[in-house]
């Protein structure tokens, strides 16, 4: 903010203590600032999507799937969930590692990556919503299956992260990239919310249910023709639902290999251009060292790991409460439609206001926006104050969304200023930040599922007990504040503001110019 005293960075050690840096005037681009076009943009954001599109499908509908339609219960559908996500957080450094090692090919250091593991996770994502006919054994099915999927998603997510830095050296050319990628994701994650909901939102509805309001358990003294009619009812519904998210999971799948083809035919991946002194490479477990030494890194994802987990539990419990707590289980799929179309409608507002007013007030202002509303949707749970809540909430998903991702490389870049000999790090950044906040969903959604079971969650049945009503609103209401709250005050330690992040820009600026005529000295040298 003006008039505040901008913290000691990277960038004034670099270019000394002068009383007044000229910010106004920006050096002029080199030839090492790739000016990227508008198709290149897209393509890469093209191939994000997928993942998106996917996250929606497993986020929204993953846990009311393994509970009414595979029917194991829920301390396994928690186990499912929480082991899941926290092997795909382990799997997240030692990919990152994997990627440090990797050779430059004709391709690139991290496409190899990207395209290599595509076919083997669509098999992977279709085959976690298969119900195998055993019944016994389904836990296992669900949870290796999870797993697999988890380490085939980190092995495309971790490298296609960091790509991000290998598309220009231009800060502004990369945010412009992101803010591509940020809104193609949510039109993703909105396309995958469709795909999933219009497709199955069948296998929610209560016509399987006797009197549209009665469990298998609360039938009463009904007679045995009608307890057998009822019986075989719930079976062919039931097939009709396994039948429907097959479905969903086929269509998904094929966006994954045709969005990979486009990012792969219209995306150049380019060397890092900021070479070491040394041609010695420095360990991984040095470079992870130096990645969690560096505090604004550790404050950015401290931070965005408290939201993020107030995200999911928002995500994953929002259509049991709609379907159990709010008696919105005929419209969930719309209002779940209506918070990702604000969001996606709202991303080149968030771009213009980081871009007008800084990165971290836009995260601060934006992830703010959403508990008033979430708690106004627990306290008046109709359908009108259902889609405004939608509408409202949008925006700060949108901003959890973006904001992240557009600072992360404002963070490598101070990093990079500090440790101007260590190179080839940026998957380990990455690979962290993905990892503590896959882990601590992990634990989220374990937990919230947990919850579940203890209030007495009956599984397939039309209605919940009292308990778990109660548990789901404050799965939805009162957990999420709490972590958006204990997040943005993290969030304000952050130290890399406007100011810091222009004075990296051009202490950058000038790295890259000397490096320029140091290479230039050099030919002309060996050409003498």
């Amino acid at each position: 903010a003006k008039g505040e005293k901008a913290p000691v960075t990277a960038g004034d050690k670099l270019m000394g203590n002068h009383p007044e840096p000229a910010f106004t005037k920006i050096p002029p681009q080199t030839q090492l600032d790739q000016k990227l076009s508008v198709c290149s943009k897209l393509c890469y954001a093209i191939g994000g999507a997928p993942n998106q599109v996917a996250g929606s499908a497993t986020g929204f509908f993953l846990q009311i799937y393994l509970l009414d339609i595979a029917q194991i219960n829920p301390f396994q559908a928690s186990m499912v969930l929480f082991v899941g996500k926290a092997w795909g957080a382990v799997t997240d450094p030692i990919v990152g590692f994997f990627i440090t090692k990797s050779k430059w090919t004709k391709i690139g250091r991290l496409m190899p990556w990207m395209v290599g593991c595509t076919p083997f996770m669509v098999v992977a994502y279709f085959y976690l919503w298969f119900v195998p006919p055993f019944t016994n054994e389904r836990f296992i099915w669900y949870l290796g299956f999870y797993c697999l999927y988890q380490t085939l998603i980190t092995c495309f997510h971790v490298p296609y992260s960091a790509l991000t830095m290998f598309l220009s050296t231009n800060q502004h050319e990369r945010d412009s990239a992101t803010a591509y990628r940020m809104t193609v994701e949510v039109i993703g994650t909105l396309v995958g919310a469709a795909i999933q909901g219009q497709i199955v939102a069948s296998a929610h509805t209560m016509k399987h249910c006797p009197h549209h309001n009665l469990s298998a358990g609360h039938l009463g003294n009904s007679s045995g023709m009608r307890t057998t009619r009822t019986v075989a009812l719930s079976h062919d519904f039931l097939f009709h639902a396994k039948e429907v998210y097959m479905i969903a999971a086929g269509v998904i799948g094929g966006l994954f290999l045709v969005c990979t083809v486009i990012m792969f035919l219209g995306v150049k991946e380019r060397d890092d251009p900021y070479a070491p002194k040394t041609e010695k490479s420095i360990p991984f477990h040095k470079g992870f060292i130096l990645v969690m030494k560096h505090g604004s890194y550790l404050t950015l994802t401290a931070a965005f790991l408290f939201i993020s987990v107030a995200i999911q539990l928002i995500q994953s419990n929002f259509v049991l409460f709609c379907t159990y707590a709010a008696e919105l289980r005929d419209h969930f799929q719309n209002i779940v439609l209506t918070i990702l179309m604000s969001a996606a409608v709202s991303i080149p507002f968030w771009q213009w206001f980081l871009e007008k007013f800084g990165k971290k007030t836009a995260a601060l202002c934006g992830i703010t926006w959403i508990m008033p509303f979430t708690l106004m949707l627990v306290f008046i749970p109709n359908l009108i104050v259902a889609y405004v809540v939608a509408v409202s909430s949008g925006l700060s998903v949108a901003a959890s969304l973006l904001l992240p991702w557009s600072m992360l490389p404002d963070v490598v870049d101070d990093f990079r200023l500090v440790n101007r000999n260590s190179k080839g790090h940026e998957a380990i950044f990455y690979s962290l930040y993905a990892f503590f906040t896959k882990f601590a969903a992990g634990i989220s959604l374990g937990v919230s599922t947990l919850c579940l079971q203890f209030a007495g969650y009956d599984t397939g049945a039309c209605r919940q007990p009292p308990p778990v009503v109660y548990t789901l609103k404050l799965l939805i209401g009162a957990a999420p504040v709490v972590c958006i709250t204990t997040g943005l005050m993290i969030l304000v330690a952050y130290p890399i503001s406007e100011d810091v992040r222009l004075r990296n820009k051009v202490a950058l600026e000038e790295l890259r110019k000397q490096s320029i005529s140091c290479k230039s000295l050099r030919v002309d040298l060996n050409g003498a």
